[in-house]
């Protein structure tokens, strides 16, 4: 909404920004809004206009022997490594949170480091660790470099959660008797819930969208959907593809929605408690 007493300068900067904002938002999601109409398509290839509409590249999604084991593969190790990294993550926080030490900066970076390091650099890393530990092209060694990847996102999530949280109430359970871990399953943990689960959605989202490590992990038995799309995509274009990316598209848009009413419901429960 425009200021009512905004002078006509900060009214075109305004427009001005809207219109780079608008362009951006093209810029960002026409890749996106050209090939979802694309898995719609009654033809055989990338083409416009499209010759008609059908659901036969779907139909070849549920039905084929290639796609369906790899999105069970995909569903599989996301689920466990979300898991895991929220466990993980939710503690190394908390941990980070309660206990002040002098290295606490370098243990943060080396937690949020997967963030940052380029994702090739730790696949080479993983590979060679995991090839020598005996467990690459394996669904374990699989979920646990995903877990790696996860992690940091539920620290993050978790800490910027914790950055509002009044101490105070913790003291106030343990002097009525409660025991730490009743204050942490009473007290703390309904709070910072939503920080939690954001966490472990971003998670999942990174687990199940990564290809880079999946390709020096996996073996033809533990292709995952990312994995196969590539795949795909060197060995045979099909506009199979095509429709598994819309459905990517779909599950991050209810992700991001989820996120966002977790992100609502956390300042609510925090207004509700200040």
């Amino acid at each position: 909404m425009g200021e009512p007493n905004a002078t006509t300068g900060q009214r075109i900067v305004r427009l001005w920004l809207w219109l780079h904002l608008a362009l951006v938002l093209v810029f960002l999601l026409a890749p996106i809004v050209a090939i979802a109409p694309l898995s719609f398509s009654a033809g055989s290839f990338l083409q416009y206009p499209l010759p008609g509409l059908s659901l036969r590249w779907y139909v070849d999604f549920f039905t084929s022997g290639f796609w369906l084991p790899a999105l069970g593969n995909s569903m599989v190790v996301a689920i466990a490594a979300t898991i895991l990294a929220t466990v993980l993550g939710t503690l190394a926080a908390i941990g980070l949170w309660l206990a002040p030490f002098p290295a606490k900066g370098i243990v943060t970076a080396a937690l949020l480091a997967p963030m940052v390091v380029p994702i090739i650099v730790v696949a080479v890393g993983v590979y060679f660790a995991f090839a020598a530990a005996g467990i690459a092209n394996s669904h374990f060694g699989l979920i646990l470099a995903h877990t790696a990847l996860g992690a940091p996102f539920v620290v993050v999530t978790v800490q910027a959660t914790l950055a509002g949280f009044d101490r105070t109430l913790m003291r106030a359970g343990a002097s009525l008797g409660a025991g730490p871990w009743t204050v942490f399953r009473r007290v703390m943990l309904p709070l910072v819930l939503p920080g939690v689960a954001s966490g472990a959605l971003f998670a999942f989202a990174t687990s199940f969208d990564e290809v880079v490590v999946a390709f020096f992990l996996t073996g033809p038995g533990q292709r995952t959907l990312p994995r196969q799309m590539f795949a795909g995509i060197n060995e045979n274009i099909s506009l199979t593809i095509a429709a598994a990316a819309t459905m990517l598209v779909l599950m991050s848009v209810a992700m991001m929605a989820a996120v966002e009413y977790l992100r609502r419901r956390g300042e609510r429960l925090r207004r509700g408690r200040a």
